[in-house]
């Protein structure tokens, strides 16, 4: 991995755990406004009670991106970002929010260039039996 890449990834993956990890809090302390708070959950059209469970996904994905080991981990935790993020954009798309749109689209943008930059020993290697 070339000094770039290192570079890019610890960037991009700190800046989506920083991001993640404040969403998060906003969401498990359920904030009346901010980026996934109430009022921004509710007039998307969703419970509140899923705020919960979006927060505590989104801090149990930042300790499986940041600890040594666990490729696999780290995997479903990359999908998951993914997922909640592109999630969130369509949601405000379709909820006539476009204005709204920056924070998941940034978060969404960054979960992909951690993955696609992340070390080889963060992958998981596929074996081939078949040779």
């Amino acid at each position: 991995m070339t000094k770039r890449n290192k570079i890019i990834y610890w960037i991009s993956t700190i800046w989506l755990a920083l991001g993640m990890v404040s969403t998060g809090a906003v969401q498990l302390f359920k904030a009346k406004t901010g980026a996934g708070g109430v009022e921004s959950i509710t007039h998307l059209g969703y419970p509140i009670y899923f705020l919960t469970i979006i927060g505590v996904w989104k801090i149990m994905g930042v300790v499986a991106l940041l600890i040594p080991k666990f490729p696999l981990l780290k995997e479903w935790a990359y999908a998951g970002f993914f997922f909640t993020m592109s999630g969130a954009a369509i949601s405000h798309i379709a909820s006539g929010t476009v204005n709204e749109i920056f924070p998941s689209l940034l978060l969404l943008i960054l979960t992909v260039v951690s993955w696609y930059f992340r070390p080889v020993d963060r992958k998981i290697i596929l074996v081939n039996f078949n040779k």
